[in-house]
């Protein structure tokens, strides 16, 4: 307890910029092209290993994560997170907003053309279009459009924030959280392949926590961005570095307002500016109410209880529960079977916790660190099934 505020049990998500450079795909992909490139074995182990590193280096947490995700689905995990990183990186890369949507429309290109079957030589592209075919071969006539237009809610939600403009209100900042990081888990979720209510309601709290706690890691670095090219620990996840807009500060403003926040002040002051660890402190109890009501939703469904309240986007593209693939299980089954794709919950905890300890001075060095506990904690948590 900090200050007179009420204590709340608030993972981090560190790493480096990725150096290496790589080449784009040199063929038309506006269209699915006529035939599929050829791919090898060889291709699939450099994807993989690309995807891998590419997560180690800059979402660490989710890198060591992995190791609870079913080893069927693991391949489809780490081309959906390495996706997050390239489109989180494109505001760093990018010289103005005209460049930075042909980035995005790049990445949707190349995701038309691995539905399509026909994915190009992108390591990204390349390992989904492998972990597709695995769960295809797996379940024959299954459906992964839903799939699609889950990847296309990603990319169109971080292209709209690609300027690093401010969230109108707290819930606009939860939708974001919801088009992006809980989407990502969705996507896990259906590679196992689960369609399930529960598994998704409880994702959908998990990535909304996560989502607003990587918005408040990333405050730092966009407020005050690193000269270009520097290599910074944690821009990626945030939403960019030393991206469109130099000095951005994407608090909500509604709640920036509540607490007499100024971002002027905060670009003289720093964390001293006025107002601004108590806005802070509204903003990471908002993540840490979803993380409290998904620990609470998980306990209720793995007794055979109702989960408590009713989800809110249900019947939502991708969110029609009449037919299911997973006929024959129990609630309590459905959760057991993709507990793994809620660890990141544990991670998200230890960076509330962490910042709580720091009296919710986000600008503070040591949030920004590798959490050494993430290895034996998240063993500890999945051997229990808690988050």
């Amino acid at each position: 307890m900090y200050h007179g505020r009420a204590s709340i049990r608030l993972g981090s998500l560190t790493g480096i910029r990725l150096g290496a450079k790589r080449t784009y795909a040199t063929t038309s992909y506006s269209t699915p092209a006529p035939h599929p490139s050829r791919i090898t074995d060889a291709d699939v182990h450099a994807a993989r290993t690309y995807c891998a590193t590419l997560l180690q280096k800059f979402d660490s947490p989710s890198y060591t994560l992995q190791t609870f995700v079913p080893p069927s689905a693991r391949d489809a995990y780490l081309s959906i997170r390495a996706l997050n990183i390239e489109l989180a990186r494109i505001p760093e890369l990018v010289s103005n907003p005209t460049v930075g949507a042909l980035r995005m429309q790049f990445w949707r290109d190349n995701l038309t053309r691995t539905f399509a079957h026909t994915p190009p030589k992108e390591p990204v592209a390349i390992l989904l279009h492998h972990a597709l075919q695995l769960l295809q071969d797996r379940h024959p006539g299954i459906s992964t459009s839903v799939m699609k237009g889950w990847f296309m809610k990603v990319i169109n939600a971080r292209e709209q924030y690609m300027d690093n403009r401010p969230y109108t209100s707290m819930e606009g900042l939860e939708t974001y959280a919801e088009n992006t990081y809980s989407t990502l888990m969705y996507l896990t979720l259906a590679a196992l392949p689960l369609h399930s209510m529960a598994a998704d309601h409880v994702a959908s709290h998990i990535g909304k926590a996560t989502g607003i706690a990587a918005v408040l890691r990333g405050l730092p670095l966009l407020a005050f961005p690193p000269p270009p090219n520097h290599h910074n620990n944690s821009s990626a996840l945030g939403g960019g570095g030393s991206g469109p807009r130099q000095g951005s500060v994407v608090l909500p403003l509604d709640i920036m307002a509540q607490a007499g926040v100024k971002e002027e002040e905060i670009f003289r002051q720093g964390a001293e500016a006025p107002g601004l660890k108590d806005a802070i402190f509204t903003v990471a109890t908002r993540a840490n109410d979803h993380l409290i009501t998904a620990r609470e939703m998980l306990k209720n469904l793995q007794q055979g209880k109702d989960a408590g309240h009713d989800f809110e986007h249900e019947g939502e593209e991708g969110h029609q529960y009449y037919e299911t693939s997973s006929k024959g299980m129990s609630q309590a089954d459905e959760i057991e079977r993709g507990f793994g794709v809620l660890m990141p919950a544990l991670a998200t905890r230890l960076w509330l916790e962490k910042l709580e300890k720091y009296d919710f001075d986000v600008f503070r060095p040591e949030l920004r660190s590798r959490e050494w506990r993430l290895p034996w904690k998240g063993y500890w948590a999945y051997s229990r099934r808690e988050i």
